[in-house]
């Protein structure tokens, strides 16, 4: 590859770009609401936010010295990661807490991309960090579900014009926003029938003393702050 041709690639990986017009980021945006609210959508849609909620854990598990054993991901929407390292402490804490929030924090980091003109470093960023998830999963089903969102990630930045770039890109993130809401509250409602005696929030609780309704609140709080703060960043107010 000769310079010329590297420049260009990095001016336009590091480079900013016009954003789309107002009409086409509230298009994008009732679009993802659409991807996140009917529940027979919702039940393939949600496989993208348990990828993000499972690389939450793992990344998290990695910078806090623990030891990634490896991610599976199911058809039926859960996920599992497991890493190796202390049973308790501030590592297990970060890495335990870090699966709900991943979703919207990722929505809001990508929000704020976008808001400085960097569609083409997102949609890099976002193939990158797939690419990397990739080589700890292990099953076929969540390797499936990681090379199809690579896959689409990868195609678009490399062959779609630029508008259709920052629409697709603006989706992806309105969708992050949006389906991060949804997972704490169908985790709540199953808590109350019952129905997940292991969840985050009460291995959470187990860890630290504090009840799994605090740490379900917290879920609740940076779900709907990123919401807000990421919406206001998209819709440029």
């Amino acid at each position: 590859m000769d310079s010329t041709t590297t420049a260009g690639l990095w001016d336009r990986l590091a480079g900013s770009q016009p954003g789309p017009s107002l009409w086409t980021v509230v298009v994008t945006g009732l679009l993802a609401l659409a991807a996140v609210s009917p529940p027979r959508v919702w039940r393939v849609t949600r496989n993208a936010v348990t990828i993000a909620h499972e690389g939450g854990h793992a990344l998290v598990a990695l910078l806090s010295g623990r030891t990634l054993s490896g991610i599976r991901l199911h058809s039926d929407t859960s996920g599992l990661t497991v890493s190796r390292g202390r049973p308790s402490g501030p590592g297990m804490v970060l890495t335990a807490a870090a699966g709900y929030p991943a979703p919207s924090l990722l929505g809001l980091a990508g929000a704020w991309a976008l808001a400085t003109g960097h569609v083409t470093a997102l949609l890099w960023g976002a193939t990158a960090l797939l690419a990397a998830m990739l080589v700890m999963i292990r099953n076929a089903w969540g390797v499936l579900t990681v090379v199809v969102s690579g896959g689409a990630f990868a195609l678009v930045s490399w062959l779609a014009g630029a508008e259709l770039r920052a629409a697709f890109a603006y989706g992806v993130v309105w969708f992050l926003l949006l389906g991060g809401v949804r997972p704490a509250f169908e985790l709540q409602r199953k808590r109350r029938h019952g129905r997940a005696p292991d969840s985050d929030a009460d291995q959470l609780a187990r860890l630290t003393g504090v009840a799994p309704a605090l740490w379900l609140l917290l879920f609740h709080l940076v779900s709907l702050v990123c919401l807000v703060a990421g919406g206001r960043w998209l819709l440029g107010v």
